[in-house]
This record gives structure tokens, sequence and C-alpha cells, in this order.
């Protein structure tokens, strides 16, 4: 070039090196870009997909959700901070630190939010959530959870989540392998797991080494059930593709035995299986129970194929015996008691013997049993807990549990090491506390999410219903007559509440801005009670708000009417089928009246 020019140039590719002469002036303009408005990155804004941002990709303006892997939510009014509380364990110092979260930083101070907050709602993944911490206390709480081990790592993101478990895991009595060391096992495996951290959707995987399953594991992407060969030796049987949402399946069995030590590889082999093959251009369909339900043998034939080749490749490494002994030294069980004293039969106080009847169960170690800490009471939603209440079980925890604690599936907290002769003194102190309702197993020792009022998902909100019903079924006598039962509700299809598992299951829906509610009946998790895991049947068009009390108790009422014997809820629903609940719950429709 001789002369000063001004010269537009574009490239779909820029080359590495470019030189345009003396007295050149050169405009590199990227393809499209001045098409484009670019928008800063920090603007966060909220559109149908959640929160995130808008921004330039490959030329085109795009929005971009917030999917945080830390625990962080952008919820309805606040953040929401979900900490990990991996298969259930909790120590007591550790539960004091979350009173001192939920004092000090759960609590907004200004707007809709004033004076919100200060409590912990335990979550049916064994979680802790705390709704109200502002964003600019964040560092600060997460320092707080460090400084006793904890973390918001697999609560959140497309990533394998929180390992869930039996909360009589090590205690109880129809346990043929413990599970605490292999759970432990597959939470190193797992976290922040190089490969599978983008996951096409969230993973979950649950444990169970007893005779009854009373961690839903059916319900779960992975479902690990211990047993023992007729060798004696211990070994894994492996469901996958369970789920709740939108579209229920039981999980799959794929493998009646993977010996232990090659556990992790069998799971790695699922989950690449998975990640190459799961859907990622469609939310709804991107979990692994669409994949299995869709290819079938064709899936478990790749999952197989895969973990020949990961044991035949000379890098695999499988889990050395000394690694599980070295874990299940953390797990050894506590001396026996000192002085062993055998609970009372009966007592001259009806309201212990209730509390005995309920709230304690049998323990495989003689003269110990395990206590459930009833966080289902009137005035709290299901699974909340005050900083003042979260303190009071730390210390019921330090004085007769031996330090520890367990949070259940079900949204309560267990005593795994409680003397037996120190059950009346627990039974007085838990009273003190409002933690001695002996409602477990009960009409309201319900499943409920935190729904409308918190959930930026939620269609409707569980907390007024499910206090509405806690208080329509207020005596304890007719609780303990209509008997064992369970109860679900879940303010969205996202089913955190597990409506599908409930005897009854609730469920939020959204008709035209409004709130309404659909009912099922027959739902099971898969334990003794309610036996193989199946999703409830819907009895009817949705309730409004003001009649699922009554359509409850509609329901209830049908049972009780038909019941056989001793039959139980779940066994009556079973031989009725769903006509005689969907008529009885139609009787009492008032605002949804069906047209003549």
């Amino acid at each position: 070039m001789t002369e000063q020019l001004a010269i537009d140039i574009a490239f779909e590719e820029a080359p590495p090196r470019l030189a345009l002469g003396e007295q050149a002036e050169a405009r590199i303009t990227p393809p499209a870009r001045k098409a484009a408005t670019a928008i800063p990155l920090a603007a966060l804004v909220r559109t149908a997909e959640g929160p995130g941002a808008w921004t330039v990709v490959n030329g085109r303006l795009a929005f971009r959700p917030l999917r945080l892997q830390n625990g962080w939510y952008v919820q309805r009014h606040a953040p929401m901070l979900r900490v990990a509380v991996p298969y259930g364990g909790l120590s007591s110092r550790q539960l004091r630190q979350l009173a001192r979260i939920a004092r000090d930083f759960d609590l907004q101070d200004a707007g809709l939010a004033s004076e919100r907050g200060g409590f912990g709602h335990f979550s049916t993944r064994q979680n802790l959530q705390f709704n109200w911490i502002p964003l600019a206390r964040a560092a600060d709480v997460m320092d707080l959870l460090a400084e006793v081990d904890m973390h918001g790592i697999q609560t959140s993101g497309n990533c394998i989540r929180n390992i869930t478990s039996d909360a009589l895991a090590g205690i109880a009595p129809d346990e043929e392998v413990d599970p605490r060391p292999y759970c432990e096992l597959l939470r190193q495996w797992s976290t922040l797991h190089p490969e599978f951290s983008f996951l096409p959707r969230k993973f979950k995987i649950a444990v169970s080494g007893a005779r009854e399953d009373r961690a839903a594991t059916a319900w779960h992407d992975i479902g690990l059930q211990l047993r023992r060969n007729a060798a004696g030796e211990v070994g894994f049987a492996v469901a996958v593709g369970g789920g709740m949402g939108r579209t229920p399946v039981i999980a799959t069995p794929i493998n009646d035995f993977v010996p232990w030590p090659q556990i992790l590889v069998f799971i790695e082999a699922v989950v690449r299986v998975y990640n190459l093959y799961g859907r990622r251009d469609n939310a709804f369909k991107a979990r692994i129970k669409i994949l299995v339900k869709a290819e079938g043998q064709r899936f478990a034939d790749a999952v197989n194929a895969e973990f020949r080749a990961l044991l035949a490749d000379p890098a695999t490494v499988l889990v050395p015996e000394s690694e599980l002994t070295r874990l299940q030294d953390h797990f050894l069980p506590p001396p026996a008691p000192a002085a062993a004293v055998p609970a009372p039969v009966a007592d001259p106080l009806p309201a212990y013997a209730r509390w005995l009847r309920r709230n304690v169960h049998a323990h495989r170690l003689p003269g110990y049993r395990a206590v459930t800490l009833s966080l289902k009471r009137a005035g709290l939603p299901p699974g909340d807990v005050t900083a003042d209440q979260m303190e009071g079980a730390a210390a019921l925890a330090d004085r007769f549990s031996r330090g520890e604690l367990r949070v259940t599936h079900d949204q309560n907290l267990m005593l795994p090491w409680v003397p037996e002769g120190e059950l009346r003194a627990l039974w007085l102190a838990a009273r003190e506390d409002g933690f001695a309702t002996p409602n477990i197993g009960l009409l309201t020792d319900m499943i409920a999410c935190p729904g409308g009022d918190l959930c930026a998902l939620a269609n409707a909100r569980s907390i007024p219903i499910a206090a509405a019903i806690t208080e329509r079924f207020d005596d304890l006598d007719e609780l303990n007559d209509i008997g064992d039962i369970q109860l679900h509700i879940s303010g969205c299809i996202n089913s955190c509440g597990h409506h599908h598992s409930g005897h009854i299951g609730i469920l939020g829906v959204d008709k035209d801005g409004s709130e309404w509610y659909q009912v099922t009946v027959g739902g099971a998790d898969g334990s003794t009670l309610s036996g193989a895991a199946v999703p409830g049947k819907v009895i009817g068009p949705s309730f409004a708000a003001d009649e699922v009390p009554d359509v409850v108790e509609a329901v209830i009422g049908t049972y009780l009417s038909e019941r056989r014997g001793g039959e139980r809820f779940i066994e009556t629903a079973r031989r009725l089928g769903l006509l005689p609940f969907r008529h009885a719950a139609d009787a009492v429709r008032g605002s949804t009246a069906l047209a003549a």
C-alpha cells in the first residue's frame, strides 16, 4: 500500500498474524457482530428459563441461565442456599453452626423479605436449605460452613448430587451391610468429578444395606442395594433410570451383583453412557430415566460394554480392601451403654407410651434405641426448624446420642445412639424443645416441599395446604385410628415433595394463574409398608386450595368405612381401586363442583 487507506476486514476466523503495511488502519469485525447488541454479563435478569443474563454467543444474542454448583439458587423472594448433608449424617457441632447461620445470616432486612428467615428446612434429599440469606453475605456463610467441614457442593447443578441413604444405616436390625462406608466412598469419588460436572441433567444416587428399602432407591437415577452372595461376598444390585417429575419412572434392574471393589467402575460406566447419549436439547427429557425408557436393553448393553472396557483398561484401579477398611474405621459402633435397662412395655403416662410406640425404633445393638425427633407439628411447615430448635437438637444429641444426628428421608431428625435407660429423660427434654410429637408414620408426619411461598419453580403453595391438613387432623387418637399412612405434597411437577410415592399425593398445578391441586392415591416408595415402588393415580380433576382438606378427609373417611380387619390405608386402596375415593372426593367439591 502506498497511500493512507481505511479498510474494513472481516474474517470467519482471524489469522494468527496480520500485516498490512505502513500507515494502514484495520477494523476487524467478527461475523454478525454488527447485528447484535451486547448486554453486560453482570446484568442478571429473570425469564421463563429462570435467572441468568443476556450475552453474545457466536455473534448472536442468547440467554444464558445462571447455574451455580455450590448450592446457591435465586428463588422467588431471595437467594436460597442448600447445604449438603452427605447420606444424612450430621454432628452436633455442625448443627450448632447451622443454627448460628440461621440466626445471624438467614434474615433479609429490607423490602418484602423484612424480618423473614431465622430457620432452616430439611429436604427429602437429607440436605438443609436456607431461604433468606442475602447474596452479600454468601462468602461469610460459606466460610462458616467450611469451619465445620460443610459446603454446598453436589446440591445444585447438573452433576452427581448428594448421596442419600437409610436414616437407620448402621443401626437397623434388618441390615445386611452397613452402607455408610460405601456412601462415603461414592461421595469422595463423585465430588467435583471432572467428567461428570456438566451432565445433561442432575443425577441422584441412593444406597440401602437393609432388607427393607427405606431409601426409596427405585425412585433414583441409580439405586444401589447392598447384599451378600452365597459365598458371603459383598456386592450391589444396581437399578437405573428411576425418577419422579412430570414422567414418573421406576428404576430398571440392570445388574444383580456387582462386587463392591468394582462398583465405582460400574457407576462410571452408567454415567458415561448417560453423559454421551442423554438429551441436551430438552430439559424435560434430559434425565437418565428418559434414556433408559427409550433405549431399553440397548442401554443396558451399552453400560455393560463400557464396564468391560473399563475393567480391561490397565489404567483402571479398583477400590482396594485397605481403603474400605479405612472408611469403615470412621463408622465403628460405640461401646455398650454403661447400664442397659430394657425399655418399659407399658407406662402410666399415656403420652410417653404413645411416644415410645411411634418415635422410638429397634436397634441392632443391645441396649440402644434410635429415636426420631419430629419436625411435624402445628405452627411450622414440615421439615422446618428454627435456630433455637437446632441448638436444642444439638444439645439432645450431645446428651443422649454421642453427638450424632441423622436427617431422615421424610424430613425429620433422628438420634441413633440413645441408651434404653435414658429414653424417659430424652422424652422429657424433647418435649421442652417441641420434638416429641408422637406422630411418626401417621398422617401429619407428611412430606412437603417449600412450594410457591419460596420456590421460583412452584405452581402452587404447599405450606398452607400442609398447615390446613395438620389443623384438620389434630387429634392423636384419630390419627392413631387411621394408622400408618404417607401423605406427600409437591408445589409443582418437579416433585420435590415426592407426591408420586405418597399413599395420598397432592400436586400443585397452575390454571390461568390460579392455584389448583391434583390428588393421587396408591403411590408407594418401596418400603415394607408401601410395597413395590409405584406412582399414585389421579382420582379426578384438580381441586381448589380451600377444598383440599375436605378432599383428604373424604379419602380418609372412605378408607375408615371400607377397611377390613387390620388393613392399612394402602392395602384398602389397592383392594378398592380409585373409584370409591374419586366419588368421595367429588362429593365435597364446592368451588369446583362438577357440571350437572
